[in-house]
């Protein structure tokens, strides 16, 4: 049989059955479309977390109190034999490479100003928060690089707080009262909005060590370590262990890179992306169950098509062939449907909630149409032996 009369047969029996051709399609289509859909979501929440994640810089160390241990997490100061210290803080500044050390704790407190107040989230922070964090001050300053250990009692407002508590008058210089303590304004940052669900903006930001004593606390929650872009960060983390142990006399803190952190949030995400995958491969199932039925009809169908193929001289692997290609067109022809389906969808859903990050993959794209075709390969093998495998005679006498 020539290529050219091998073609037409099989774009002929597809034109021929259209309701059947179309049903097919549209199976694959669905289940193509719905693996696009689901992993362009997956794939741009992936996306959005890590931009998120690293739109503070990618050198960022944290060193927490509690030692992690390969069954647990870091317990945190309750149970450290000895807390991290604002002292610990300092000392790491002698940390080869180190560009910035921050000392930060956090917690809940009510927010006077005149006759407003407001419940915020009060950060403890060192100085050098603006420079680690790439925070910027909107007007003022940030707070002063005072004594560590007895700080003055300045504070630097978010931009909502500022709003809640002030309106459109300027707050430099005037007094807030945080959790019954006195504290004079000094500057107001930028807004940043949400971060990981933290709102930047709906805050106050203390010295450290008046926060240490405002929410009665022995010790730090996190000590956030910046060095310099290309240095070797294994030199930074063996610096800052030799420092600690030496003060604590013991490896009683916890240290994370931005990398093991990037790690592990990737392979989270990753998970995350292949399972909304695997759900679209459900519907991919199901339509390669439908190419199976509709082709072990086609075979009942055109039995007699068969015979006399078969008896004017068609080989067996050329039958084999003629249906096996008729499931392959099929499932190529609903997986460049569904391409489209999945694409398109990802642009309205998109364009309707703004707020959901959709990213379409192309690595997927074509992951999918392959698959597609590997499906109509594979649904087809067993109809398309079974035509072949039919006898000459017995398939003429089929109508």
């Amino acid at each position: 049989m020539k290529l050219r009369d091998f073609t037409q047969l099989s774009l002929s029996s597809i034109i021929a059955h259209r309701m059947r051709s179309g049903l097919t399609i549209l199976g694959i289509a669905v289940g193509i479309g719905a693996v696009v859909l689901l992993t362009s979501i997956g794939e741009g929440i992936h996306r959005f977390v890590l931009a998120e994640f690293t739109q503070f810089g990618t050198t960022l160390i944290g060193i927490n109190p509690g030692k992690a241990t390969t069954l647990g997490t870091p317990i945190g100061f309750l149970g450290s034999v000895r807390p991290l210290s604002i002292e610990d803080a300092e000392a790491l500044k002698r940390v080869p490479y180190t560009k910035a050390v921050v000392a930060a704790t956090q917690g809940n407190a009510e927010v006077k100003a005149g006759n407003r107040s407001r419940r915020t989230t009060v950060f403890g922070m060192g100085a050098d928060f603006p420079t680690a964090f790439s925070m910027k001050v909107q007007i003022g300053q940030f707070l002063p690089h005072d004594d560590p250990i007895s700080p003055r009692a300045f504070a630097v407002l978010g931009s909502k707080l500022k709003t809640e508590l002030f309106g459109n008058q300027n707050p430099l210089g005037q007094h807030i009262r945080i959790g019954g303590n006195r504290y004079r304004i000094v500057g107001v940052m930028e807004s940043k909005g949400q971060v990981l669900g933290m709102d930047f903006d709906d805050t106050v930001y203390i010295p450290a060590a008046r926060a240490l004593e405002l929410f009665n606390r022995d010790g730090l929650m996190e000590i956030d370590l910046i060095y310099t872009e290309g240095a070797d960060v294994d030199e930074v983390v063996a610096g800052i262990k030799r420092i600690l142990i030496n003060r604590h006399g013991r490896e009683d803190f916890t240290i994370t890179t931005q990398q093991q952190m990037m790690d592990v949030l990737g392979n989270v995400l990753n998970v995350l992306t292949f399972a909304v995958g695997a759900l679209g491969g459900i519907s991919l199932l199901v339509g390669g169950i439908g190419i199976l039925t509709i082709m072990a009809i086609a075979v009942n169908e055109r039995s007699s098509e068969i015979g006399l193929l078969r008896a004017i001289g068609a080989e067996r692997g050329q039958i084999l062939s003629l249906f096996i290609a008729e499931a392959i067109v099929l499932a190529g022809i609903g997986g460049l449907a569904g391409l489209a389906l999945g694409i398109g969808g990802a642009a309205v859903l998109s364009f309707a909630v703004p707020a959901l990050p959709v990213h379409t993959p192309w690595l997927y794209v074509v992951l999918a149409e392959l698959l597609a075709i590997s499906i109509g390969l594979i649904a087809g093998v067993a109809p398309a032996r079974r035509a072949a495998n039919l006898d000459p005679v017995e398939a003429l006498r089929t109508e």
